[in-house]
């Protein structure tokens, strides 16, 4: 049985094997990888799919400030075991964590990735376009979504970690609430 769950500290090692085998030693060197050094997801932001007791998947946020006026998240990594990625987990990860996020009143999302498979979920590189990173990036691949529409106006500067403030959750959009209903079930 599959069970989408909160990542635990006791899930750390498994996560990073499983990040490993899905990415390489060379993860530690990417530009996104700056951002997390040293830091922890944002709080209850970091999820496991679980099939018995092995870790199938993984999908982590992580708290930044961009050019010192705006909060947002940095979604990543995203990763499924190779023998899973079929089974939709990947989607429904992306899908759960950003209702999450919007549902603890997180305005704004980016991330560095493969534009084809996020755009799907509503990311774009248009309103990354005055943001930068710590590292190269390939500016077609840096994306970013808005929860909360008109987040991102006016975010420029450079992208550092940072943790938001203490969040008011917002009463979230009604599409977001029946999204994670139905990621949920």
């Amino acid at each position: 049985m599959f069970c989408l769950e909160h990542e635990t500290a006791a899930d750390g090692p498994a996560v990073e094997r499983l990040l490993d085998r899905a990415f390489g030693p060379e993860r530690h060197a990417k530009t996104c990888q700056r951002l997390r050094d040293g830091h922890t997801p944002s709080h209850g932001l970091a999820f496991v799919v679980r099939l018995q007791e092995e870790v199938i998947a993984t999908i982590r946020f992580w708290d930044l400030s961009i050019g010192g006026g705006h909060r947002a998240l940095l979604l990543g990594p995203l990763a499924v075991e190779a023998d899973h990625r079929s089974g939709g987990w990947g989607g429904k990860l992306v899908r759960y964590g950003l209702n999450q996020a919007a549902l603890r009143g997180h305005r704004a999302v980016i991330l560095v990735g493969d534009a084809p498979y996020y755009v799907k979920f509503g990311f774009s590189p248009e309103v990354t376009r005055g943001m930068m990173m710590p590292g190269p990036v390939d500016r077609a691949r840096f994306l970013g979504l808005e929860l909360s529409p008109g987040a991102l106006a006016g975010a420029a500067g450079m992208v550092l970690p940072g943790r938001a403030p203490v969040l008011v959750p917002l009463l979230p959009a009604p599409h977001m609430v029946e999204e994670a209903r139905q990621v949920a079930a």
